[in-house]
């Protein structure tokens, strides 16, 4: 399994924004084959700071939802609001 940490790190004025396509990206991700999990998380100690993670139960899985359109509208609106770091972990 493929474990993603996304972290977006984001201002208050972009903030509702990039939080309401992580949802959407959420809702949309958790359809997909291979998915194991999908969650956002809002900081309880920064508020400018969001996290996105997300476990595929493998590599095909995840390129599939990495091509897919969502995503792609999604994560590029997220991009061009905030600055995103994404961690990968396999186990």
């Amino acid at each position: 399994m493929l474990r993603l940490n996304c972290f977006i790190r984001v201002n208050d004025a972009n903030r509702a924004e990039v939080l309401a396509a992580a949802k959407r990206l959420t809702e949309a991700s958790l359809k997909q084959d291979g998915c194991v999990a999908y969650d956002v998380f809002e900081s309880a100690t920064r508020r400018d700071v969001i996290m996105i993670c997300e476990t595929w139960r493998d590599q095909k899985s995840l390129d599939a939802h990495s091509s897919s359109d969502v995503f792609a509208k999604e994560v590029g609106q997220m991009r061009s609001l905030a600055e995103m770091k994404l961690e990968t972990f396999d186990f």
